[in-house]
């Protein structure tokens, strides 16, 4: 590939949250050099571009990892942009207290989730398959459960800590769940780039993105002021935890340690027939 197709413009996708945003951060507002790479960034919730990933609109993209077995034969993933809960991630939440047994008392049970296409959902299908489901936007299953249309919801986002504002309980974690199965954090999201784009051109964007996020880690203060504004009434503190939750030494590279744990977390999917096929991961890092 010569310089000049490396001089190009790329649209790139992902969720508007205050974790994506801090990520971006530097890539969106020129605080890096990406050479003759001009990114324009496009903004919609998770479920939306796993749709889009499915029929290849984007070159690059963030998507659920539950989404990307689908879209391994298109889309390679980046090393760098994982949202990654070492011990912590979606949050089963219901009206009532949690009981003795919260996995057995969800089989038969109606949960809201945020989508079927989300590591969150692929989660709970290996935590209880039993359990019966509803689609609902990620940012109405709190007000959901809570009015009583569903017996339990599943959160992703900032959810997670918004919970018990609304009078709800944590009845699973299960990032927590995951550890104590596998001892390995929950892999959730991560970025993907289009294979058609040649193996240069994909190193770059992988190089720019790492970047991105280096440069958003080395200038916290700034990077969370920006962040604020996609953090959906979060507070200050509130969104410096949330963005200290996904944005960390996993999402800087996924290092071996989130390689393994997106391979076991695929291949456990696999073996309980929850996705139809094996996949073959391939992760385009910065340093080729």
């Amino acid at each position: 590939m010569t310089g000049a197709t490396l001089s190009r413009i790329i649209r790139v996708a992902h969720s508007p949250d205050a974790d994506d945003a801090f990520m971006f951060w530097a890539m969106a507002s020129g605080k890096i050099d990406t050479g003759g790479r001009r990114y324009t960034h496009e903004l919609a919730d998770i479920e939306s571009l796993n749709r889009r990933a499915l029929a290849g609109e984007l070159e690059v993209t963030a998507v659920s990892l539950h989404a990307f077995a689908y879209l391994a034969d298109r889309y390679a993933l980046l090393a760098h942009g994982a949202s990654i809960g070492d011990r912590y991630g979606p949050r089963i939440v219901a009206r009532e207290p949690a009981p003795h047994d919260p996995r057995q008392q969800l089989a038969g049970r109606l949960v809201a989730v945020p989508g079927e296409l989300t590591t969150a959902f692929l989660a709970l299908r290996l935590y209880q398959p039993a359990a019966r489901h509803v689609v609902v936007p990620f940012d109405q299953i709190e007000d959901y459960v809570a009015a009583g249309n569903a017996d339990a919801g599943l959160l992703i986002h900032e959810g997670q800590l918004t919970f018990a504002d609304r009078g709800l309980h944590l009845w699973a974690d299960m990032g927590e769940w995951w550890h104590q199965e596998t001892r390995l954090p929950l892999p959730l999201g991560g970025n993907v780039v289009r294979r058609d784009l040649g193996d240069e051109l994909m190193h770059a964007i992988a190089r720019d993105l790492k970047a991105s996020i280096e440069y958003g880690l080395a200038h916290r203060a700034e990077a969370l002021h920006h962040a604020q504004a996609f953090s959906r009434g979060l507070d200050a503190d509130r969104t410096d935890r949330f963005v200290g939750m996904y944005v960390n030494a996993y999402t800087v590279d996924y290092g071996a340690t989130g390689r393994r744990a997106v391979a076991e977390l695929l291949a456990r999917a696999h073996a309980a027939g929850i996705i139809p096929n094996p996949v073959a991961l391939a992760f385009i890092t910065a340093d080729s």
